[in-house]
């Protein structure tokens, strides 16, 4: 008889699941490997190592650790008070802009109603101008005689000291008013992305619109939330120069400024940073657990179009109405600056509007000393950042969509750190930067450009292209997730060398979504507040931002030429805005999230 020799179980071996666990996919390539390499460097020296310098000048003290200068902050009575507030601020504005936004994103993806778009578009003229330019009107506006007095009467021989009692409650709207735009953008992008089936399924159930609302899109639009509000909770927690123009002295960031002009040999301003950078982490980690836990198993995008429901006559003109409100609120800074920018010297007072009107403050704005170099002085920093954002950004959007790279993933995050981490964080990183690499014998740099104090060119450049990184990375990375790879494979399959294909038919397949990046960075980086104020300490090297905040602060015509000058900056950059919208469309929120 014969025997059949039975497979047995202990020889079985698993060389499947191992060859699993290795990369899938053709082996990167040469240019990706590089890409990476060069994008790691520059992240690790224009991003990681400000970071990481503040915490080593915040923590060292002879060479050694020491946590005397953060007891010192803890200590102080006016420090806490100054973290308190920021903390209560940023809370009140990021609760505003909700409020705001909320209803605003519903109305605006639900429904349909004459003039919507245009409305909506409308709603994103804040980002045309930094709050800090906008309070320089209001401070006219919410003066002793100023307009608001003279609304309510006049308030006597004394007038109403309403940046005095109400300081606070100006900062949070103000800022609130130009923030919203970025709630708004991550809401409606949200809100576009969810699934009406469920919806439906949970009407056909007898779920009322008001539970529907809070049972199933409230937590389908969570990762919008979440974007949003952390944004705004950061950027008003860290916001430099509304507080700054109210005189409002007793809050982190502009206590943080005030000691700029020791930061070489006191260790105390890094160290309140480091407080800030902490806090701020703090806030995001916290806006996480409660808004972005479970986003990627909670949430679905939409399978079939969410039309919005038309809307006529009365029921149009009522959903219209929100938007023409926030509207007029939301240009009110704007318009004060204008007022204020045709005023005739010292003729707003004690009336509703000026006595007289005058186009001399543009012309001296395009004339003063300090206003015209400051002008020029931001169109090249800025230029040089945007093009410095595209090609850093067209670099980490390869990588990140193209490229079999293991750790792409990190890539991506860390161009985004930089809405993460406040803009004064990073301005004194840099400052850090320059103080460690003179030499400790003599004191001096190796080469002036080394020195922010002396010429601040090179580190508000960089400054600027990082903290604007992620608007660049974010369109770029939708134009090739749009593009299908096959021409660029065709190319390669035809004989053309990686640079080829990538200058032939990469670049131009996804340049209108490179041009509207970069046009963002460019403008943003015309409104840089932050990095301007804290970096440029030389009257030669003023940004326009830096030119303002001081023409602001010099007696007779300056808050006027101030004015004008923002005004100019808010022509030019209006225009970048809609060329930018207008070649992004829908995909303009996209650029906001983290």
């Amino acid at each position: 008889m014969t025997t059949i020799d039975m497979p047995t179980t202990t020889t079985t071996k698993k060389p499947a699941f191992k060859r699993q666990r290795h990369f899938s996919g053709p082996r990167p390539t040469v240019l990706h490997i590089v890409l990476t390499v060069l994008l790691y460097a520059f992240f690790a020296v224009f991003l990681i190592w400000p970071i990481a310098q503040i915490v080593k000048t915040g923590f060292y003290s002879n060479q050694h650790m020491t946590f005397i200068y953060i007891r010192m902050i803890f200590q102080d009575p006016m420090l806490v008070r100054g973290l308190l507030n920021a903390a209560g601020i940023a809370i009140a504005v990021t609760a505003l802009t909700l409020a705001v936004a909320l209803p605003l994103a519903v109305l605006s993806v639900r429904f349909d109603f004459p003039g919507r778009r245009l409305l909506s578009g409308l709603l994103l003229v804040p980002l045309v101008l930094p709050p800090f330019v906008g309070a320089i009107g209001m401070r006219l506006v919410f003066g002793r005689f100023g307009t608001l007095t003279q609304l309510v009467g006049g308030g006597g021989p004394m007038g109403i000291d309403w940046l005095g009692h109400y300081k606070v409650l100006g900062i949070v709207i103000v800022e609130a008013l130009h923030l919203y735009p970025i709630m708004l953008l991550n809401l409606q992008a949200a809100l576009a992305n969810t699934d009406p089936a469920m919806q439906q399924a949970a009407a056909n159930l007898g779920a009322g619109r008001l539970r529907i609302f809070r049972r199933i899109t409230l937590p389908l639009i969570r990762p919008g939330l979440f974007a949003g509000c952390t944004l705004t909770l950061i950027w008003s927690f860290t916001e430099l120069g509304t507080p700054l123009m109210f005189e409002f002295y007793t809050i982190t960031p502009v206590q943080v400024f005030r000691q700029i002009t020791d930061v070489a040999d006191n260790p105390l301003p890094y160290a309140l940073v480091v407080v800030m950078l902490v806090a701020s982490s703090t806030l995001y980690l916290v806006g996480k657990g409660l808004l972005g836990r479970g986003c990627d198993s909670d949430t679905t995008k939409a399978s079939t179009a969410n039309a919005p429901k038309q809307l006529y006559e009365g029921w149009g003109l009522l959903a219209a109405l929100p938007f023409l409100i926030v509207f007029l609120m939301a240009v009110l800074p704007h318009l004060s600056v204008v007022m204020t920018s045709l005023c005739q010297t010292g003729q707003w007072y004690k009336t509703l509007l000026p006595h007289d009107f005058t186009l001399a403050h543009y012309r001296d704005a395009l004339l003063d000393e300090q206003a015209m170099p400051s002008v020029r002085n931001s169109l090249h920093y800025a230029s040089l950042a945007m093009w410095l954002a595209m090609a850093v950004g067209l670099a980490a959007a390869i990588v990140i969509v193209r490229s079999n790279v293991p750790g792409r993933g990190i890539i991506d995050a860390l161009a985004m750190l930089p809405l993460a981490v406040p803009g004064i964080v990073l301005a004194f990183g840099y400052l850090a930067i320059s103080v460690a690499l003179r030499n400790p014998k003599t004191g001096q740099w190796s080469t002036q450009w080394l020195n922010v104090q002396e010429q601040p060119i090179v580190f508000l450049v960089i400054a600027y292209a990082a903290r604007r990184l992620p608007y660049v990375v974010r369109a770029a990375v939708a134009g090739l997730q749009q593009t299908p790879p096959d021409l660029e494979r065709a190319a390669g399959n035809l004989g053309a060398g990686r640079f080829t294909v990538l200058r032939r038919i990469t670049i131009p397949l996804i340049l209108a979504n490179l041009i509207a990046g970069g046009l963002l960075a460019f403008t943003f980086s015309m409104l840089e507040v932050s990095d301007s104020l804290v970096l440029a300490q030389r009257a030669k090297y003023y940004p326009i931002t830096k030119a303002i905040w001081e023409l602001s602060q010099r007696l007779g015509d300056g808050v006027y030429i101030a004015s004008a000058l923002g005004v100019w900056a808010m022509v030019l950059l209006t225009l970048t805005i809609l060329a930018s919208n207008s070649l992004l469309g829908k995909k303009m929120g996209a650029i906001f999230r983290i």
